[in-house]
C-alpha cells in the first residue's frame, strides 16, 4: 500500500492544519417526530485538512503524481497523522479534483481533505 508522500523536510502537513473526528449516525424519524439513532460504525472516522505553501516544482509534482496514481476519491493509502505520528492504513482523498495553484517562481500551493475510511 502506497503512503502519502513527504515533503523534503520530512514533513506530511505544514500549519495550519486541522484534524476532526466524527462517528456516522443514522436517524430515524417516525411521525410522532420522536427519533431513533443507530451508529453506522463504532469508532470515530479522523479527516484531515492539509494545505500546503511555498512547495517547490519537486514536491508539487510528487503530491500531484500521487493524487494522480490514487484516482482522486478511489484509491486507499496509508497516513501519518501530523500530531501523534500515528499511521492511519485505510485513507483517501475526500474529492476527485486537486487544486494546485503557482504563486510565483517555486512557490506552489495547494490544499487537500484526507479521510480515514473506518468500516
Amino acid at each position: 500500500m502506497s503512503t502519502f508522500p513527504l515533503l523534503k523536510t520530512g514533513a506530511v502537513a505544514q500549519y495550519p492544519a486541522t484534524r476532526t473526528a466524527g462517528y456516522a449516525t443514522q436517524a430515524f424519524r417516525f411521525l410522532d417526530g420522536t427519533e431513533q439513532k443507530f451508529p453506522q460504525r463504532g469508532t470515530a472516522a479522523t479527516r484531515w485538512v492539509i494545505k500546503l505553501n511555498l512547495l517547490d516544482d519537486t514536491e508539487m509534482a510528487q503530491v500531484s503524481s500521487f493524487f494522480q496514481s490514487q484516482q482522486g476519491r478511489f484509491g486507499t493509502f496509508s497516513f501519518v497523522d501530523p500530531w501523534d505520528a500515528s499511521t492511519h492504513a485505510n485513507c483517501s482523498f475526500e474529492s476527485d479534483e486537486l487544486a494546485l495553484s503557482l504563486d510565483g517562481e517555486a512557490r506552489g500551493s495547494l490544499q487537500v481533505v484526507i479521510k480515514e475510511n473506518n468500516g
